[in-house]
């Protein structure tokens, strides 16, 4: 048994700190409260000095971003997909092993426990990658859902209007590029399912991820169907991230993405929708109907000029709403302070002097613990510190600059917390982080590796940099266009200027 003493406990979405005890058996809280006792040969860590908080979640990541953090500025989604291959193509397994494992130290040292992980590779994932994203998690020791994210079609066939605006040559190059086999797709994600789901004694969970439907055959997307049924995992895919992927969707199915996942029996509790920007009020009611789930991701929405998700309409309609920091390709960092605090500050804006519709420090709060748990599904598990749970508890030091004066403490840790403040994590009853310092493995080491592996897949890529910086003003030409096109809202902070 373990005693983590004399800390002051957040257990409460209005604000309440409890001076507490919490004990700890196994990987799950027994008791928390004032008077709790331990057995004489129980453990104990000292708290005094400290607020205990749970662990943060963050509902969407790409773990094959962090190698290749800060490489893109004034980038698109598509400028992004775009860059691709010069980003992540021809990894080893290693590589993709250390890119993980950076992410999740990064994790750690901000709050964070647990993640849903929709890591990539080009031009496929591999069996070795993926059994090397998942040693990066159990090895650091985070909690994760990790999803191997695949497509059977080639992203530049789904910008409406790319090719025909590529000069021959150009063309002939980007037709010759092909997407894996589908049937191989699927047995990869479903064997992975099969060797990974639940390891790590359940810390690990796999689960189906069609990377963006619009680069997604039907028949696959009915055999990630068949996946989720069989092994009841979870599916993850990016949901109407932008105005291109919505517009292609009307385009290529006459109907918008969510109605076409509707109907092709995808939608349902078990349904993750990374972003959701670009969701009609119809979408939205049909998400909520179906009991299907959006991760929010504001830092990369707001990077990548996506558009300012309708979170409000989300909540509104009962949608549950899980927050995520994205890839570090597009939001920077795996900081889940810094996406609470740009969840409660972008959406003001849509509703002028209407701060009952604003989402506040209370909804962000639980977008990163309890709601981002059901997204993850670990609803009853993670997410807040009660008897029963996993023992996923974060240990901030009481007298930060950050938290001083303690005026109203949730307030302060969606709005004033940095993450500087964190000094130790648990995940599951075991310290995995004491006073900054992972416990798990050798930060330095990693963090050199990292380095290197960064510098070799630079160089190994730049024929394919090359390629991309070529394509790049087509891609622009045939997204403007695409964004001129009417839809039924406007999810800008502008006005959308013609293509005429």
């Amino acid at each position: 048994m373990l005693l983590v003493r004399g800390g002051r406990v957040f257990r409460s979405i209005h604000g309440q700190l409890e001076e507490a005890n919490i004990l700890i058996e196994g990987e799950r809280i027994m008791d928390v409260g004032p008077n709790v006792a331990a057995p004489a040969d129980a453990q104990e860590l000292d708290a005094r000095g400290h607020v205990v908080i749970p662990g943060l979640i963050n509902a969407h990541t790409h773990a094959n971003n962090n190698l290749t953090k800060t490489m893109g500025d004034n980038w698109t989604l598509e400028d992004l997909r775009n860059h691709g291959p010069a980003l992540y193509a021809n990894r080893t397994a290693e590589e993709q092993y250390l890119s993980a494992a950076i992410g999740a130290v990064e994790m750690l040292k901000t709050g964070c426990t647990a993640s849903y992980d929709q890591f990539a590779a080009l031009p496929a994932p591999s069996a070795e990658g993926v059994e090397a994203v998942v040693r990066a998690y159990i090895d650091v020791g985070l909690r994760a859902v990790v999803a191997p994210a695949v497509a059977d079609e080639v992203f530049y066939r789904a910008v409406p209007g790319l090719l025909d605006l590529l000069p021959p040559d150009l063309r002939a190059t980007v037709e010759r590029i092909n997407a894996a086999p589908t049937e191989g797709l699927l047995r990869l994600t479903e064997e992975a399912i099969r060797r990974w789901d639940g390891a790590a004694g359940g810390r690990i969970r796999l689960a189906a991820a069609p990377v963006i439907p619009g680069e997604c055959s039907d028949t696959f997307m009915q055999g990630c169907v068949r996946l989720v049924r069989e092994f009841g995992v979870g599916l993850h895919t990016h949901l109407a991230e932008t105005k291109v992927q919505a517009v292609s969707s009307l385009r290529r199915w006459g109907k918008t993405l969510v109605e076409h996942l509707y109907d092709q029996g995808l939608l349902g509790p078990h349904f993750v929708g990374g972003h959701g920007v670009w969701l009609t009020d119809d979408d939205i009611r049909r998400m909520a109907d179906s009991g299907a789930m959006i991760t929010h991701n504001p830092a990369s929405n707001l990077k990548l000029g996506s558009g300012i998700a309708p979170i409000r309409e989300m909540f509104d309609q009962g949608v549950t709403v899980g927050l995520g920091s994205d890839g570090s390709m597009s939001s920077d960092n795996q900081n889940m302070f810094e996406a609470m605090r740009f969840a409660a500050l972008v959406g003001k804006v849509r509703f002028p002097h209407q701060p009952e519709r604003w989402i506040g420090a209370q909804a962000a709060w639980e977008m990163a613990t309890t709601r981002a748990a059901r997204v993850l599904g670990m609803a009853d598990d993670i997410g807040a510190i009660a008897p029963g749970r996993k023992a996923d508890l974060v240990l901030l030091r009481a007298n930060s600059v950050f938290l001083r004066p303690m005026n109203n403490f949730l307030n302060a840790l969606v709005y004033a917390e940095t993450g500087a403040d964190v000094d130790t994590v648990l995940v599951g009853g075991r310290v995995v982080l004491e006073h900054g310092r992972v416990l798990t493995v050798n930060e330095d080491a990693l963090f050199a590796q990292a380095q290197e592996a960064a510098e070799q897949t630079r160089a190994r890529n730049a024929a394919n940099w090359a390629l991309a910086e070529r394509l790049a003003p087509y891609v622009t030409r045939a997204c403007q266009s695409a964004v001129a096109t009417a839809y039924p809202v406007n999810r800008y902070a502008g006005p959308i200027r013609s293509q005429s």
